[in-house]
C-alpha cells in the first residue's frame, strides 16, 4: 500500500487556493493532449504549451483536454484562468490525496475519482487521482502521471461511427468513468488470484512469511475500500444533482456505473472476510501445532517419570538393599523399565493421545 504523502505540512499557513502540489509523482512539465471531435471529425494534438493548447480549441466541436501531470502549477493555473475555474478546485486538483467527490459550480462540474493500478514489483494496489471538469462543450481531465487506462475510450472515440462522437462531453465523461470502474474489476480479479495463492500457502503449513503476507493484503484491501467506496456516493450525487450539464438520458448509465461500484465494494468486503478467515486458520494452525508439540513433550515426560523413579530408587546405594548385590539386578531393572515404557505406549495409543 502506498505511503501517505508527508508534505501536507507544506501548506500550513498558506491562503486557500494556493497551488502547492501534494503527491507522490512529480514531473517537470505537464503533457497536454487536446482532442477535438464531432460526428464527422476527429483531431488530436499533444503539446506542452498551454498557449498552443488554447489555440487548438474549436468551439464548434467537443474538446477533451487531458493533462498528464498535475505537479506543474503553472500549467494547472493557466488552464484554470482560461476556463474560469475556481481556485479551490485547482487546489484540489494538485492535492492528490482527495477523497472521491463531486462539486457543482453551476457552469461546470468537478469530479474526483481514484484510478487503481497494481505495482508490478510488490503486487500491491496503488491509486492515482483523476480529476474531471465538465463544461458546456469541453471536458478536462487531470492525471497524476501518464496511464493507459483511458486507451479503450480513446480507441472508441477514434471510430467513425462511435456513439461517443455523436454525443457531447457528458457522454465522454460517462465513458471515462465507466472505464475506470471496469478497471476496478480487473484489479479485484488480480487480488483474487493473490488470495488463492495465499490460501494455498496457509493450508500447506505455518510460516511467518505467510502471516506477514496476510497482514499486507488486509491493508491492501482496506486501501482499496477507502479509495473506491466513496464512488457510489459520487455517482448518486450526480443522479440527484439538478444540472443541465448532464443529459437526463445519461442518468440511467450513471446508475449502471453505481451498481457496478456496489459490486466492486461487495467483492472487496468478501475478500477482506476471506483474509480474516485465513488469519483465523493461520492462528488456529499455530495453536494446533503448539498443542501437538506440547502433547509430544507431555507424553515423553510422562514416560520418563516412572523411569526416573526406578532409577532414583536403585540409585540410593543403601547397604541393606538386597537387589544391589544381585548379579542380574541391572538387567532386571532395564527389563522393568522397558516393560513400563511399552505398557504406557500401548495405553496412550488406545486412548488416541498420539
Amino acid at each position: 500500500m502506498p505511503e501517505r504523502d508527508p508534505r501536507h505540512s507544506s501548506k500550513a499557513g498558506l491562503p486557500p487556493g494556493t497551488l502547492v502540489h501534494l503527491g507522490r509523482h512529480v514531473a517537470e512539465k505537464a503533457t497536454i493532449t487536446v482532442i477535438n471531435y464531432n460526428e464527422d471529425t476527429y483531431r488530436v494534438k499533444e503539446t506542452t504549451s498551454t498557449d498552443e493548447c488554447f489555440s487548438l480549441i474549436d468551439p464548434s466541436m467537443v474538446t477533451w483536454i487531458n493533462v498528464d501531470a498535475v505537479s506543474d502549477p503553472q500549467t494547472v493555473e493557466a488552464i484554470g484562468k482560461h476556463f474560469g475555474l475556481h481556485p479551490l478546485l485547482l487546489e484540489d486538483v494538485m492535492n492528490t490525496d482527495q477523497r472521491p467527490k463531486m462539486d457543482n459550480y453551476d457552469d461546470y462540474l468537478f469530479l474526483v475519482l481514484k484510478m487503481i493500478m497494481i505495482n508490478v514489483d510488490t503486487r500491491a494496489p496503488e491509486a492515482d487521482q483523476v480529476s474531471f471538469v465538465l463544461g458546456r462543450n469541453y471536458l478536462i481531465s487531470f492525471l497524476e502521471r501518464p496511464s493507459e487506462v483511458f486507451l479503450p475510450a480513446v480507441e472508441r472515440l477514434q471510430a467513425e461511427r462511435s456513439r461517443i462522437r455523436k454525443n457531447g462531453p457528458d457522454y465522454l465523461l460517462y465513458t471515462l468513468v465507466d472505464v475506470i470502474v471496469d478497471n476496478y474489476f480487473a484489479i479485484i480479479d488480480k487480488g483474487s488470484e493473490i488470495l488463492e495463492e495465499l490460501e494455498a500457502r496457509v493450508i500447506r503449513g505455518v510460516r511467518t512469511e505467510t502471516l506477514i503476507d496476510i497482514q499486507r493484503r488486509k491493508r491492501d484491501f482496506m486501501f482499496l475500500r477507502k479509495s473506491i467506496s466513496p464512488l457510489r456516493d459520487v455517482l448518486l450525487a450526480i443522479e440527484r444533482n439538478d444540472t443541465d450539464l448532464i443529459s437526463p438520458s445519461l442518468m440511467v448509465f450513471f446508475r449502471d456505473i453505481a451498481d457496478h461500484s456496489i459490486r466492486v465494494i461487495d467483492n472487496i468486503e468478501t475478500s477482506r472476510e476471506m483474509l480474516s478467515g485465513m488469519l483465523d486458520i493461520y492462528l488456529s494452525s499455530v495453536s494446533n501445532r503448539l498443542n501437538e508439540v506440547m502433547k509430544v513433550l507431555t507424553v515423553i515426560s510422562t514416560i520418563f517419570m516412572p523411569l526416573t523413579f526406578i532409577a532414583g530408587v536403585y540409585g540410593m546405594n543403601f547397604h541393606n538393599m538386597p537387589e544391589i548385590g544381585w548379579p542380574y539386578g541391572y538387567y532386571a531393572s532395564l527389563v522393568l523399565m522397558a516393560f513400563v515404557v511399552i505398557t504406557m505406549l500401548i495405553f496412550f495409543k488406545r486412548k488416541k493421545w498420539f
